[in-house]
């Protein structure tokens, strides 16, 4: 089939939930992608920061074919070989005790608010603690408990009512959250880098504030790690930049370098409220992804390779920055940390950006009507990042 008969049929048979460009991708090598025409495009989406060691990476390809050659699924009625040796690298290199696998990061967030409830009615039993808060402008996947604790209106609109029990405080505003607290209150949820809210960084002071108050009120902090944890800041994980722990965190986009995962981690005091039959899932612990996700980890918690990370985000940044400067106002504030960067504009589309990038042969996306995103795999280069940088300035030029 050629390029248009493929769309063609895409359209007529999945559903449209997404409204996507007209071309086909193909293949992919490093951090560029190829389409069903030939075209190269340099990534800088990778997946929505799942693709951290780009395309056709040799370790992943290898565990993959390995791990299927002996064994894809048998669920999770039966012990596996590659689960538990992820789950004690995942405890060994973080907070946690213990984790639970399952496939995406949606999944890995219901886990997350189940077991923080499990805890709250376990541990509170005369009067259980079941209420939580999360944050405006948030963003935790797109099922009932994840959009119900997603602090976007946008995402609730015809598929009300919400799950009950969930308040929203803002961002960087201790306050708000103080004022929204009670004896029943059993959780404050918290990204350390808010993703698609627009790229908005957590204050020190506050989740320091966050961890105090939790302690102070027997409430458990809960981060979503899914976009910007495993290495994305610069960091294995996104909260080691602020020196505070949470009690539960959620993993998945990289963890398994394109295959479908997700890691909820607790400490062992959540763990003790969850018992056998509280949750589940089929897939969860699937071997394959488990090997996969073995061998990506020792990659990404590798202190060498998050230096070359940080080393291109200091670039990025810094070159987005420079843009900024000499943008004439175009490009408000640039944001974010490490390989995880958007760039506010002044009253300029981001999905316009995104559309003279793409013409240019670069992917990127938006991360809100006004910030376009910059997500390249973690191996990036600084000379593919000076590529983007230097369309960047040529697109604002026409702007």
């Amino acid at each position: 089939m050629d390029t248009q008969e493929i769309i063609d049929q895409e359209q007529q048979y999945i559903l449209q939930t997404y409204v996507r460009p007209d071309f086909v991708l193909e293949k992919g090598e490093g951090v560029t992608l190829t389409d069903t025409e030939g075209k190269p495009y340099l990534d800088f989406v990778s997946g929505l920061s799942v693709n951290a060691l780009g395309y056709g990476d040799k370790t992943v390809l290898d565990a993959m074919a390995a791990q299927a050659g002996k064994l894809i699924h048998v669920s999770n009625l039966y012990h596996t070989v590659p689960a538990p040796q992820l789950a004690k690298l995942l405890c060994k290199n973080s907070f946690a005790d213990r984790v639970f696998f399952c496939n995406s990061g949606t999944e890995s967030w219901e886990a997350a608010l189940k077991f923080a409830r499990k805890w709250g009615y376990k541990n509170f039993q005369d009067s259980p603690k079941n209420k939580l808060i999360a944050l405006n402008n948030s963003f935790h996947g797109r099922t009932f408990g994840s959009i119900s604790s997603t602090g976007q209106p946008k995402y609730h609109q015809g598929f009300g009512p919400m799950l009950p029990g969930i308040s929203f405080a803002d961002l960087n505003d201790l306050e708000s959250v103080e004022k929204l607290v009670d004896a029943q209150t059993v959780a404050v949820m918290v990204e350390p880098l808010q993703a698609e809210g627009g790229i908005h960084l957590c204050d020190p002071s506050y989740l320091k504030g966050l961890r105090q108050l939790c302690d102070e009120m027997k409430m458990l902090l809960v981060f979503d790690e899914i976009q910007c944890g495993l290495g994305r800041t610069g960091t294995l994980f996104c909260y080691e930049h602020y020196g505070v722990v949470p009690d539960i965190m959620t993993l998945a986009k990289p963890l398994a370098g394109g295959l479908p995962i997700g890691a909820t981690l607790m400490t062992q005091d959540v763990a003790d409220a969850v018992e056998p039959g509280d949750h589940a899932a089929t897939f969860g612990a699937h071997p394959v992804s488990c090997a996969v996700g073995i061998e990506v980890f020792k990659r990404l918690s590798d202190p060498s390779f998050l230096a070359e990370v940080k080393a291109a985000g200091d670039h990025l940044h810094a070159r987005l920055n420079s843009l900024k400067d000499n943008s004439a106002g175009k490009i408000v504030e640039v944001r974010g940390q490490g390989l995880i960067a958007g760039a506010l504009m002044n009253k300029i589309a981001s999905g316009d950006l995104v559309s003279a990038f793409r013409d240019r042969g670069i992917l990127v996306c938006v991360a809100g009507p006004e910030v376009v995103r910059f997500l390249p795999p973690l191996v990036v280069g600084k000379g593919d990042i000076d590529r983007v940088m230097d369309v960047f300035e040529e697109i604002l030029a026409t702007l």
